[in-house]
């Protein structure tokens, strides 16, 4: 009985032993295989190296080629280089020589060109110093007559405007007496009319343009005098017939005062927040303490 059951254990293990065998060498097979890949690629990797070795072999061996005879090129111009410097040294020595003697000779002649360089230059500055001298006294004389021309020229101008003046001041004076004439023949005549004050304002704007030019003119001016007599002789014709002109240059400016500012002009000599009138373009006109006619000013401020 035993015997009996002995005999298929021993079976079973057999074949499981050699089940276990086959698959050990299957798995060897295997890895047999991927060694022999292995191997095949190191030697085809291998068989790479040995060509590249060789490849280098022959590019060491070109390069060695080529080593030599760059030596053989380098004596030969090392040579040559030794030739060229013995010939330069001769000729160095001989050109020394030569430039000795030319410097010798150039030093005799530049000695003697700067004593005539320093002669011609001595005569120049002399002669520079005389025309500078002659130029400028010459400029001086010419600016002087210059600006005695201008001078005379502005006097001349000034005397014309003066003359003129005049001549305006006895043209307004006579309309003036003519208007005052017709006025009072008319008051005896008819009703009185309503006034006509356009004579007046016209004849109070050219006072204005008088006293401005005067105010820039030299008291010396020919005729200025009688011109001056002649604007007060309307000015009292004005206040006797009820005209007041209204003095308001340099006077402090009052935003409340009833005239026009045509400009406002800066002046940094003004002290901070002042304004003063500095310029009267119209006067102000009253007829009989009754505002006729509006300044036009100027206000100068900082």
């Amino acid at each position: 009985m035993k015997k009996t059951l002995l005999i298929p254990i021993l079976f079973s293990a057999t074949i499981i032993f050699a089940q276990n065998q086959k698959k050990e060498l299957q798995t060897q097979q295997q890895d047999i295989t991927v060694l022999k890949q292995s191997i095949n690629n190191q030697q085809s990797v291998i068989a790479k190296q040995k060509r590249e070795l060789t490849n280098l072999s022959l590019k060491v061996g070109n390069q060695k080629n080529q080593i030599d005879s760059l030596k053989t090129v380098t004596e030969t111009n090392a040579n040559n280089i030794n030739k060229i410097a013995e010939d330069l040294g001769s000729k160095i020595q001989q050109s020394e020589s030569t430039s000795k003697d030319g410097i010798a000779k150039l030093d005799k002649n530049v000695n003697q060109s700067r004593l005539y360089w320093i002669i011609a230059t001595l005569l120049t500055l002399l002669l520079g110093g005389i025309l500078y001298w002659l130029l400028g006294k010459r400029i001086q004389s010419s600016k002087i007559d210059v600006e005695t021309q201008i001078k005379n020229t502005k006097i001349s101008l000034e005397e014309e405007g003066v003359k003129l003046d005049n001549k305006l001041v006895e043209v307004l004076e006579t309309q003036l007496k003519l208007k005052q004439e017709t006025k009072e023949t008319l008051s005896t005549i008819q009703h009185p009319t309503e006034i006509d004050h356009s004579l007046a304002l016209k004849v109070a704007d050219e006072i204005v343009r008088m006293q401005k030019n005067i105010s820039k003119m030299d008291e010396d001016i020919k005729g200025l005098k009688s011109l001056v007599k002649g604007i007060e002789r309307i000015q009292a014709n004005f206040a006797s017939n009820g005209y007041e002109m209204v003095n308001l240059i340099y006077k402090d400016y009052d935003e409340r005062m009833n005239i026009d500012v045509i400009n406002f002009v800066t002046d940094e000599n003004l002290v901070d927040g002042k304004k003063v009138i500095t310029a009267v373009i119209k006067p102000q006109v009253n007829f009989n303490g009754v505002l006729i006619q509006r300044a036009q000013v100027d206000v100068s401020q900082n």
